[in-house]
Order: structure tokens, then C-alpha cells, then sequence
């Protein structure tokens, strides 16, 4: 399918986005914004489909446990399917709290012309992200974007500076968390399986214990994050549990451990029957890893979609509701056909451009089988249930990248220690630097030629070595793709800014 052809059909899903908003404007005053507001909803989920989702299966399909097309249709299905199953009923209009609804001085068109900046902003710089190739976060695109919006429509006063600087701290916080908390998983699986003369046997015992915790922390995470529009009817059905609005952490974690504790007892007698007859290598237990894989994809998704894509077309929902009802609120329903706006468009979107990002993310920042990925995706779920849990505002997308730094890092920490072929060309070759470094400093000929042809071949030894050096290290992690990632990542909320301030002005210049 051509990029043309691709454009036509996410086009045509905005016009219908335009022509249903277009319909049902009729009651409300300035109904044309609802329609254009509309359509950057439906170009916003697009671009997180493109973008954003591609970190809950990259792993899974760099790892081979999953092809593109399986993955493309598993996280659209469940991206969807948490969108309007389990989605939120209400949304802060303010993303975060950086604002003051108070502000916009009750004036709900200025409101409407900032959400409306908002989302086009926060779309385009996720458009020109993917495009790059560089997994960025919706979360902080759509913070930079409601902040620039709110700065042009009341000036920088209004905005809560302490709040984004907790959001500027989780642009360190949520890579770190994920990638220490991948590296200590996949260092327990290489120590205690794959490390092992019997493998097989350590994988008997240890396998099942990995995947009971994966459930734990699923289990947990979609508990938290995923339940809370549906938990007053499971709390309906299960009168034993406790009557509140929304899951507590206890609860959650209760309902992990019930579900680690099957888990186990279905998976062991699976696993020990599986590895009778398989070969003792890395390669055979690999392949014990990827239904787990398959199932935590899907379950990410689903999370993905219940939690963030009613933050992503939250503004969509406030220029509604603030249209409909001339007012500014803190809070605002979510209509349905806003999520489904939501839910449907991520999916097109993972369909039409995400393959794209699903190839960075899984296999060029550093090689992934199933263990390591494996490892990242039990980061991302047990990092965001930390966080949350701690208040630190972290983003799912930099968790999950860090997560593939710390797998990256780890390795290449790791396999420094052993001496392998490559390292032993290496330190030939830093063998051969330190004589020509040595007779260089002892050459007291007089010759110029001699001494200046020594300089010349200890200068292009150096380079070899550090050719060497950095060709070693690129196996791992590639030093390039984390320059670009990481510098992404901290200019997301500045560049939506800009744009969205533009754009606000634009906006409010056409309508005056």
C-alpha cells in the first residue's frame, strides 16, 4: 500500500469524523469549531496510533514472538476495545492541572480556540515525529500543547509552573525506572537460566515464576489504570469486594497475587511438559517466552487504550462541552462518539503508519529476542503501577524505550566481560596502538620522513581502535537512535507549544 493511498484512507476518516460533528452542531453556537476540532481529534488518534502504540508491540514483533500483521491487529483490536470498554466517562479539560480553566476569563471561544491548538499542535509534532522514526510521548505532546495554547490565550501567569516541572522530571524519571527495572529481569533470566549447563531444567523451574509475577503485574496495572469506568458494576456483581468508585491499590494487588497464584499452577505443568525433547539452548527457550509475549502486547494495548486515549481527545471533549454549554468546566464528559473518534482512529492509524515506528521500537535500537523482550514489557507494566502508586508523573512510551536502553546496556555490560572474537581482535589491535605509541615516543631519529610516518600510522591505529570500540558498542545499543529519541523527547513539550500558540492565533485571527 502507497503512502498516497494511505493518506487517502486516513482523509477519508476524518471527512466522516467532520460530516457526524457536522450533524449533531446544530444545536450548538459556533458549531463550525466542533467540526474542525473534530477533525484534529481524528488526526491526533491517528498520529498516536502511528506513534505512541507501537511501544506496547514493538518488543513483541522485534522479538519474532509476533509478525507486523498479527500485531497490527491485536493492539488495534484491544487499543479499542480499552478505549470504549473501559475508557473514562469524564476528563479533565485542563491536561494535567497546567492551567487554570479560570483564566480564560469564562470566555468559552477563547477556551475552544486553545483545546482546538491543542490537539492540532500536539498531532503535528507526533506526524513529524514518526516520520523521523523517533517514538515520542501524546501525553507530553498534548501537555505542550494545551500549555502553549493556554499561554496565548492568557499569557504566561496562568500557567502552573510547578506541575510542568514534574512533568520536565519524568522526562528523566519514566526511562530510568524502565530501564533499571528490564535490566534486573533479564539479568535474573540470563543468571538463572540461560547462564545454566542445564537450561532446561532451570528453565522448568524458573520460567513459571517469571510469567506468574508478568500476571501480577498485569493484572495489577490493568486493575489501576484500566477498570475504573467499569469497576462500580464488577463491585455491583462481586459484593464482596469493596464498594468504591474506583479500584484501590490493595485491592489490585490482591486481585494480582490471586491471579500469579493460577497463573503458576496452569503454566508449570505446561512448561514441563513443553521442554521434554527440546534442545539445551538459548534459542529453545527463547521460543517458552513468546504466548507470554503475545498476551502481555494484547493486555498493554488494552491498558493503553482505557488510559490514554481519553486523555489524548480530551480536548475534543471540552470544546464539546464547552460549546454546548458556554462554559469553561474543570470537567467534562466524554461523549461516546469522542472515543470512538479515539479508539477507532488509533486503530487506523497503527494500520496505515505503524508499522514505521513498530520497526524502531523493536528491532533498531538494539537486537531483541524474546527474554529481553520479555523483560521490557514487564518494565513497562510494574513501572507505571510504581509510579502512579508514587505520584510521579511518568510516560508509558519513555518507560518502555528505556526499558529497550537498560535490555541494550545490560547486554553490552554483560558480554564486555567475556572475551569474544571481536574482543580479542580488539585488544590485538590496541596491542599494536600502545608499540606505535611506545616507539614513537622512544624514535629519536632525525629522519623527519621516519618520525612523521610513525605519527601518521599510530594516528590511523587510533582511529582503528575507536572504530573497533564503537562498532562493538553499536551491536548493542545504536548510540545514534538514543541521541535522536532522547532529543525528541525533550523538545515534545516546547515544539507543541510553539505550534499550538501559533496556531491558537490563527485560529482566533480567523474567527474575529
Amino acid at each position: 500500500m502507497n503512502n498516497t493511498f494511505k493518506i487517502i484512507l486516513g482523509a477519508g476518516f476524518a471527512v466522516l469524523v467532520a460530516y457526524y460533528a457536522s450533524s449533531i452542531s446544530t444545536h450548538a453556537t459556533h458549531g463550525g469549531f466542533l467540526v474542525l476540532a473534530a477533525v484534529f481529534g481524528a488526526y491526533m488518534a491517528m498520529n498516536i496510533g502511528a506513534n505512541d502504540v507501537a511501544n506496547n508491540v514493538g518488543p513483541a514483533v522485534g522479538s519474532g514472538a509476533l509478525t507486523i500483521g498479527g500485531a497490527i491487529i491485536i493492539a488495534s483490536v484491544f487499543e479499542a476495545a480499552g478505549a470504549l470498554v473501559a475508557g473514562g466517562d469524564v476528563v479533565g479539560t485542563i491536561k494535567k492541572g497546567i492551567i487554570d480553566p479560570a483564566a480564560f476569563g469564562g470566555d468559552p471561544m477563547i477556551f475552544v480556540y486553545a483545546m482546538s491548538a491543542a490537539l492540532l499542535a500536539a498531532a503535528l509534532w507526533l506526524n513529524l515525529a514518526t516520520w523521523l522514526k523517533a517514538p515520542v510521548s501524546t501525553t507530553h505532546s498534548i501537555v505542550g500543547g494545551v500549555l502553549g495554547g493556554g499561554i496565548a490565550a492568557g499569557g504566561f501567569a496562568i500557567v502552573s509552573w510547578g506541575t510542568m516541572g514534574k512533568i520536565a522530571a519524568s522526562w528523566v524519571i519514566s526511562p530510568v525506572l524502565g530501564g533499571v527495572i528490564a535490566a534486573i529481569f533479564l539479568y535474573v533470566i540470563k543468571s538463572q537460566i540461560l547462564y545454566k549447563d542445564d537450561k532446561l531444567t532451570a528453565a522448568k523451574k524458573i520460567v513459571p515464576i517469571l510469567v506468574a509475577i508478568m500476571a501480577a503485574a498485569f493484572i495489577t496495572y490493568l486493575t489501576v489504570k484500566g477498570l475504573k469506568k467499569v469497576w462500580p458494576v464488577i463491585v455491583e456483581v462481586f459484593s464482596f469486594l469493596p464498594q468504591t468508585k474506583k479500584p484501590g491499590i490493595a485491592v489490585a494487588l490482591i486481585l494480582g497475587a490471586i491471579g500469579a497464584a493460577i497463573t503458576f499452577m496452569i503454566v508449570k505443568p505446561r512448561i514441563s511438559k513443553k521442554v521434554v525433547g527440546m534442545e539445551n539452548s538459548r534459542e529453545a527457550i527463547n521460543l517458552l517466552f513468546t504466548i507470554p509475549l503475545i498476551f502481555a502486547a494484547a493486555l498493554l494495548s488494552f491498558a493503553h487504550g482505557a488510559n490514554d486515549v481519553a486523555n489524548a481527545v480530551g480536548p475534543l471533549a471540552a470544546v464539546y462541552d464547552a460549546l454546548t454549554h458556554l462554559e469553561v468546566a474543570k470537567k467534562a464528559a466524554i461523549p461516546l462518539w469522542v472515543m470512538i473518534v479515539g479508539g477507532v482512529g488509533i486503530s487506523i492509524g497503527l494500520a496505515l503508519f505503524g508499522p514505521r515506528l513498530i520497526k524502531t521500537v523493536g528491532s533498531e535500537i538494539t537486537e531483541l529476542d524474546q527474554t529481553r523482550a520479555f523483560s521490557i514489557m514487564m518494565a513497562a507494566a510494574i513501572t507505571v503501577v510504581i509510579a502512579s502508586q508514587l505520584g510521579l508523573p511518568v510516560s508509558s512510551t519513555h518507560i518502555a524505550v528505556g526499558a529497550i536502553f537498560g535490555v541494550g546496556f545490560l547486554r553490552e555490560w554483560l558480554d564486555s566481560k567475556e572475551m569474544g572474537s571481536k574482543q580479542e581482535k580488539l585488544q590485538i589491535e590496541v596491542e599494536k596502538q600502545r608499540a606505535l605509541k611506545a616507539e614513537l615516543e622512544a624514535c629519536t631519529s632525525e629522519d623527519p620522513a621516519k618520525k612523521l610516518q610513525l605519527i601518521e600510522s599510530h594516528k590511523a591505529q587510533k582511529k582503528k581502535v575507536k572504530s573497533l570500540k564503537r562498532t562493538l558498542r553499536e551491536n548493542y545499543v545504536k548510540r545514534g537512535m538514543v541521541k535522536k529519541i532522547v532529543a525528541a523527547w525533550v523538545i515534545t513539550v516546547p515544539a507543541a507549544a510553539i505550534l499550538s500558540a501559533i496556531i491558537f492565533f490563527i485560529l482566533k485571527g480567523v474567527a474575529a
